[in-house]
């Protein structure tokens, strides 16, 4: 039997904590969950929890960070199923789109993420997970000669503000599931005008 390293053991009580957190988060949202009911959910006391966090807001940092980390992981997935880098774009949007009719990632990343870590630290998060996959996807169409001229950068954090904000009016929607397919048609219309330019 191997013995875990100190290391490994606080790395794997970071990791519960943040996927109990995520979860807690996801369903009651940020204000409605308290570090006490995170570490207890997770089987810790409390001191544990603040030995690895410094606290709620740093424990929701960690979450949102996942929560990017695993809609990139899937926007790469999808786009290396598609035959062209066209497809991959839109199929990324589709998906990304789809993504925010789930609730705890429209709670934790389009709703409290940014009320509670502010907008410059959530972007910094963004431009460095989902606006990389963005851009490259962006740039593959370029290089592939759908994409127009003009700057292919610019270009990837504009279409990436018109998602965020497309994600923000479905996370406010009554009826998130019905606004869907306007907000997937304005999203591909706006990558149509894109690639046209």
């Amino acid at each position: 039997m191997v013995r875990r390293t100190q290391a490994q053991r606080s790395d794997a009580t970071t990791s519960l904590l943040i996927t109990t957190a995520q979860e807690l988060f996801g369903r009651d949202g940020y204000a409605g969950t308290s570090i006490e009911a995170i570490a207890a959910a997770a089987g810790l006391t409390k001191g544990a929890a603040y030995h690895h966090f410094q606290g709620k807001a740093a424990l929701l940092r960690a979450v949102f960070v996942r929560e990017q980390e695993e809609i990139s992981a899937e926007l790469e997935r999808v786009a290396a199923g598609e035959p062209d880098a066209w497809s991959a774009l839109r199929r990324g949007v589709r998906t990304f789109l789809e993504r925010c009719l789930d609730p705890g990632f429209r709670r934790i990343v389009l709703l409290d993420g940014p009320a509670v870590l502010g907008w410059d630290i959530v972007r910094a998060i963004e431009y460095e997970h989902v606006l990389r996959v963005l851009s490259g996807g962006i740039a593959a169409v370029a290089a592939e000669g759908d994409g127009g001229g003009g700057a292919v950068a610019a270009r990837a954090q504009l279409m990436f503000g018109a998602l965020c904000e497309a994600g923000m009016l479905l996370a406010r929607s009554d009826d998130p599931e019905a606004a869907f397919p306007t907000m997937l048609a304005e999203a591909e219309r706006l990558l149509n005008t894109a690639a046209q330019a």
